[in-house]
Order: C-alpha cells, then structure tokens, then sequence
C-alpha cells in the first residue's frame, strides 16, 4: 500500500529507462488506484502490470472486492495471490489461494502465488512441510498445461520488511524444495519450466547471489522496487 497514482507515475517514469532489458520479464504491481494509468504509462515498454490481489468471483455481493475479468478488461497481466500480508492480515487459506489461482488462471491472468513460513515455523523445523502443503493445495486441480503459466514466489515471512534476508543457501534450500513438489505434482519438464522466484528484503546487493542459484529464477521484490535501485536489482548481471 504505497504511493498514490500521481507518485506511482513519477515512479515509472523513473524506472522505465532503468528496466529496460528484454531479457528480462519485468512486472510493476501498483495499488488498484494506480493500475489503469499504469498500464497507460507502460505502453510499448517492457514493462507489464500485475494487481496485489483479488477475488475468486467475476461479481456478486463482495464490497470492496475486485474481479478477475475486471482486472482482465483493463490491461493486467499479473496478478499476486496468497502473499504473506493477505494470509496474515485478512485471514486468506491456503484454500483462498487455490480458488483464485484456478480463477485467475481462467482468465488469462498469470498467478504469482505466494508460499513461505514464519520465524516460529523455520525455528519448529517446518519449513519445508509448510511449503509443500502450501504449494501442493495451491495447485489442486491446476492443469499441466496451465501450471506451465504460474509463478511461485517463496517469501520468508521473517525476512519481508525486517532487512534480514535469507542466506542465497537457505533460500536456494526451500526453492529446490519447490521444484521437488511441482515434479511430484506434475512432471519433470513442467517443474523445470515453472518460475520460482524469492522475496525478502531483496536489494540491489544481494540480487546477484541470489539470482544466481540454481533454482532461484527471479525475485518479488518489495521495498527496493520503490526506488532507482530497482534497476539495479534487473541489470544484476
């Protein structure tokens, strides 16, 4: 929940030249407020658009709330579901998550789902197990076809705003731990071709360890994506 749309603007134009990498997939995910003047600023740049959230129905009695096909009919392209703050905050289960990955999926839209353990939970031992069941429950019923289309981000809920990072090891460690699950799930070639990004307190410093594991294909990037050196977290290499 940062930036008004006029900031979320003058935050594009900052970064548009600084992102400008074709070999790089690049997704802004603005506050609902922000998503059509952001698909407009975004226009014939690399850049596409993600929302934060949204609901698992095309409409009905839900206040508030915001549809698949509403996000769709504008422009967007991504959308993050089951992130830690939504879990935390607003009581989403893992069985939330899975309805609307399968309905963001229905709608052409590509899930980022979201998977990760608290400090308690990495402290018991549990880590992996917590992110199997997650992973596992968030693609019931996901088609090989479409789980080919997903992105699954491991978000160590310890390291989200706290400036602790997972080790490249401890995080390369739940990533492997992933694609273990997606081969168990589906096949060998759909594990290898689904992204698995990491997210906690990525910074321009730490991008290219990370980024350079193996199993790591990326990053949800949080507050460094608030700031120039978001560029620098794209161009690690």
């Amino acid at each position: 929940m940062n930036t008004t749309p006029r900031e979320a603007l003058a935050l594009i134009e900052e970064l548009k030249p600084l992102v400008n990498n074709e070999e790089v997939d690049v997704v802004f995910c603005p506050p609902f407020v922000s998503l059509l003047p952001a698909i407009e600023a975004t226009q014939g740049t690399n850049i596409a658009i993600g929302a934060q959230n949204m609901h698992f129905e095309e409409s009905g009695a839900y206040t508030g709330e915001i549809a698949p096909n509403m996000l769709k009919e504008i422009g967007v392209q991504y959308v993050i579901i089951g992130h830690s703050e939504r879990r935390a905050y607003f009581a989403e289960t893992d069985e939330i998550v899975n309805k609307k990955v399968l309905k963001a999926l229905e709608h052409d839209l590509i899930p980022i789902i979201c998977v990760g353990e608290t400090l308690e939970q990495r402290e018991q031992g549990i880590t992996i197990d917590l992110i199997r069941q997650q992973t596992k429950i968030a693609l019931k019923d996901v088609t090989p076809e479409d789980a080919k289309k997903v992105v699954i981000a491991y978000e160590p809920i310890w390291a989200i705003g706290t400036g602790k990072t997972a080790t490249s090891q401890q995080a390369e460690e739940v990533c492997i731990a992933i694609r273990r699950v997606l081969l168990e799930i589906y096949n060998e070639e759909i594990s290898e071709s689904i992204r698995i990004q990491y997210g906690g307190s990525v910074n321009a410093g730490n991008a290219k360890e990370l980024f350079n594991r193996t199993n790591i294909d990326g990053g949800l990037v949080g507050g460094a994506s608030l700031k120039a050196d978001f560029g620098k977290i794209v161009n690690y290499k």
